[in-house]
């Protein structure tokens, strides 16, 4: 089963579990900005899906984007503003992005002691946090290895 597949599948059934309407629309927009591979705008999703749906008009994607990522299917790269497929929609807790800046590619990694301590803070500060949002943006190993100029010095 490949990657895609087994996203798709897991999508449905989180929304089935929730009771929520998992539409042809919202899969497809989910299945887009996982084939992207990197960050995808909401218009780049609308030229995509108008090729496919001559009804497609940017309330629609926009949406699909919210349902997504209210059921933790999508998240916004607020930098970019654009979408990304969550890599594991099972993990409850915050996420960080790492955004490569020459090639685009966005990878989801884990670090909960991160997002704990941060809300911790955010607490004695007298403040909840509802939404965290971090982006680490650099380059990613390939691109690194192919551009001489971006390494350091020892």
């Amino acid at each position: 089963m490949s990657q895609l597949h087994h996203l798709l599948e897991q999508a449905e059934a989180r929304c089935r579990a929730r009771g929520a309407r998992f539409t042809p629309i919202r899969r497809r927009v989910l299945e887009l900005i996982a084939r992207s591979g990197g960050g995808l705008k909401a218009y780049d999703l609308l030229e995509q899906l108008s090729a496919e749906h001559a009804a497609a008009r940017p309330p629609t994607v926009y949406r699909a984007l919210e349902f997504l990522i209210q059921q933790g299917l999508v998240h916004r790269i607020e930098s970019q503003n654009a979408y990304v497929a969550c890599a594991c929609p099972e993990h409850a807790h915050g996420f960080q992005l790492l955004i490569c800046r020459a090639c685009g590619y966005v990878e989801e990694i884990h670090f909960d002691d991160i997002s704990r301590c941060l809300a911790r803070r955010a607490g004695r500060e007298g403040f909840r946090v509802e939404r965290q949002t971090i982006e680490l943006i650099g380059l990613c190993a390939p691109c690194l290895a192919s551009s001489p100029a971006s390494t350091c010095p020892e």
